[in-house]
């Protein structure tokens, strides 16, 4: 247990952490933001109210990830927002409930990779 995360392995992981970005903060951009336009689009699907809500949590969601001491709740937390994701867009019937997976699989790859706790909780070889 003691043994060093091999570096290659802890670069990836960040950087699978760091791929989120790119689909966390633009979206919690816009939703606490609200551009021209993106109320009148977001409301045909959701109340309008619920926006500034889900860019805050989507925010705190990804904040809790990336700080070491508080990763595995930010993942679970992230993990549950992007089951909800998964329900809306099966609800929704628009065959993108694959992209929230992909995000929810990614982060998990993340922590795994850079996380020694972590995958001794999940080892993918048995010993």
């Amino acid at each position: 247990m003691t043994d060093a995360i091999p570096k290659w392995q802890r670069v990836t992981g960040w950087v699978l952490s760091g791929i989120l970005a790119f689909v966390f903060l633009p979206s919690a951009f816009f939703k606490i933001a609200q551009p021209e336009g993106f109320i009148e689009e977001w409301s045909e699907t959701y109340p309008a109210a619920s926006a500034l809500l889900l860019g805050v949590v989507e925010l705190a969601v990804f904040a809790l990830y990336l700080v070491p001491k508080t990763r595995y709740l930010g993942g679970l937390l992230m993990l549950a927002y992007l089951g909800g994701a998964v329900a809306t867009h099966v609800h929704a019937n628009d065959g993108m409930f694959f992209v929230p997976v992909i995000v929810g699989v990614v982060a998990w790859l993340g922590l795994y990779f850079r996380d020694r706790k972590l995958r001794s909780l999940v080892p993918l070889v048995a010993d």
